[in-house]
């Protein structure tokens, strides 16, 4: 059985507080087994259900009102969970009608033109202003199903079902959505936020064990950038979490929603601390968009770039290198790559240099005072940049 957070409680790192004091106020509550918070926007707020079964509950979908449902998913996922989720939304409302559009499966395929697919079938369809788009599947489909929304009539429902340990803990949450240009990941985009998160955390059940180790690493991203309490409880209970026990696995779901949910509410389009959710991704998308989508998963390419982020800012004389070394650790614990061995520091670099936070020409970075305090700076000596890539790329 893995260790209670509460056990670890007199850890807590002082950078940790205001986004638990935040976190209070998210309505976490459980029946049945089920956990939902809400992410508490300005204007509005949408609930993330977490817990077992959900995808085949009625009641999960309670809140959506469309007329009609265009689920999107890929050819690796729609086999496994289309039909019960098909019948599902059909079941309610009075026989819905929903439509399914099944893409290709992969990073590599998260591009404009599958965007431009999925609003083709709209079209097609002739779906209307009060339609809802569902993305069923990991981060890709999430982020590609919500770009397409965003832009069909200038923007209509999204609901996001997510079934990769990646997507539930991350990127299902904020409401970011875009695909990848062959310049650079993420760049066409926009913020269009779901108005429901619908985590089913039996669809874990399924996932490869590749792709829950690439989910861990948004998990210790989110220890690392504001609470020292979980990643020292994911250093007492990796193991647990590789298992996929049950228990374990709904805690890390609901505290890295717990953190994303209070920042994203602090700062919905990425105007000053959300930028903290980055912490490893400008080194991570230089890593993929550098090999083409092709090769490293997202969450791999994160947790190499947690270990750079960590060595950079240990080499800038910010992190004591114990710390540096602890994050180094339960990377390589989680199964994860710490290194780039297939990317030059050239290439990762030039790669860098087109990071959506590139403010006045400075590349700016989340870098790390301690497990739990993160901060974005462009202030870090050149040459420790470059001490760094060369000493994690080819």
């Amino acid at each position: 059985m893995y260790t209670t957070a509460a056990a670890l409680a007199v850890q807590t790192h002082a950078a940790a507080r205001p986004i638990d004091h935040a976190c209070r106020r998210a309505h976490v509550y459980s029946r049945r087994h089920v956990q939902t918070l809400h992410v508490q926007l300005q204007e509005r707020s949408y609930p993330i259900l977490i817990g077992p079964g959900l995808l085949a509950r009625a009641s999960s979908f309670a809140q959506l009102t469309a007329g009609a449902v265009l689920i999107v998913s890929n050819t690796t996922v729609a086999p496994l969970y289309l039909p019960a989720l098909a019948g599902t939304l059909a079941g309610a409302q009075g026989g819905r009608r929903v439509i399914p559009v099944v893409l290709p499966d992969g990073e590599i395929h998260k591009t404009l033109a599958n965007a431009a697919r999925v609003i083709d079938v709209l079209v097609a369809n002739r779906l209307a202003r009060d339609c809802a788009v569902v993305a069923l599947g990991g981060g890709v489909i999430g982020d590609l199903a919500g770009f397409a929304a965003a832009c069909y009539q200038r923007g209509v429902a999204f609901v996001q079902v997510p079934t990769t340990l990646l997507a539930q803990v991350d990127s299902s949450v904020g409401g970011k959505t875009g695909v990848n240009h062959v310049g650079g990941k993420n760049l066409i985009g926009a913020f269009h936020q779901p108005c429901l998160v619908v985590a089913d955390t039996d669809t874990l059940a399924t996932l490869p064990p590749r792709e829950l180790r690439a989910g861990l690493a948004e998990v210790i991203k989110h220890g690392l950038l504001g609470d020292a309490v979980l990643f020292a409880w994911l250093e007492q209970n990796m193991e647990a979490l590789l298992a996929r026990e049950p228990q374990a696995l709904a805690h890390v779901i609901r505290r890295s929603c717990e953190i994303k949910a209070a920042i994203v509410g602090r700062d919905e389009r990425e105007q000053g601390e959300r930028a903290l959710l980055n912490l490893g991704h400008t080194f991570g998308h230089a890593i993929e968009s550098a090999t083409g989508y092709r090769t490293w998963l997202h969450g791999e390419a994160v947790g190499a770039g947690l270990v750079m982020a960590a060595a950079l800012s240990h080499e800038a004389g910010l992190l004591p290198a114990a710390d540096a070394q602890r994050v180094a650790r339960l990377v390589a614990r989680a199964g994860l790559p710490a290194r780039a061995a297939d990317v030059s520091a050239a290439a990762a670099l030039e790669h860098m240099r087109i990071d959506k936070k590139i403010r006045d020409g400075q590349l700016r970075l989340i870098l790390l005072r301690a497990v739990g305090e993160a901060f974005l700076t462009a202030d870090y000596p050149p040459s420790a940049l470059q001490r760094t890539l060369q000493a994690h790329c080819a």
